[in-house]
């Protein structure tokens, strides 16, 4: 059986809740981001809940539009154990969001009071055939998660 996720672990030199301050932090995911695709928060209010949106300007050279937007669905809100969102579209006409099956997780766990073991999980097995026909998963390397969570370390310090 194929695996429909990767996932990437560090330790950082920070409690769970300083890392997690800077995850809920939507201003701060372009700084995170190992692609270089996510480029700026559009909505800056801390993550406070699972249901919330925030949402993100983007960058990808094979996008249609090039520049385009995400609206990112908060399902795991766990202070300070686990965070987690799945990006997804929002008809400009009503508002509604479509998603296309796939979720970024982080999860932390304590190693000691000023120790935290950072997992980062990119899930795709929610996506659908019809979507798998033109889009490649994962959509970038191992060494994009090892970046995030480097980033994620840096910012934290």
């Amino acid at each position: 059986m194929e695996t429909e996720r990767v996932t990437a672990s560090t330790t950082i030199e920070a409690a769970p809740e300083a890392v997690f301050a800077v995850l809920a932090d939507p201003s701060a995911h372009a700084d995170i981001d190992g692609t270089g695709w996510v480029r700026e928060a559009l909505d800056v209010d801390r993550i406070t809940a699972a249901g919330q949106v925030f949402r993100m300007a983007m960058y990808h050279p094979n996008h249609p539009d090039k520049d385009y937007k995400i609206a990112n669905l908060v399902e795991v809100f766990d202070e300070p154990r686990a965070i987690a969102w799945k990006p997804g579209t929002e008809s400009p006409e009503t508002v509604e969001l479509s998603f296309g099956g796939w979720i970024w997780r982080y999860d932390l766990e304590a190693t000691d009071p000023s120790r935290t073991t950072v997992t980062l999980t990119y899930d795709w097995s929610a996506v659908p055939a019809q979507v798998r026909e033109y889009l490649e998963f994962p959509p970038f390397g191992q060494d994009h998660l090892d970046n995030s969570l480097q980033h994620l370390s840096d910012l934290v310090a």
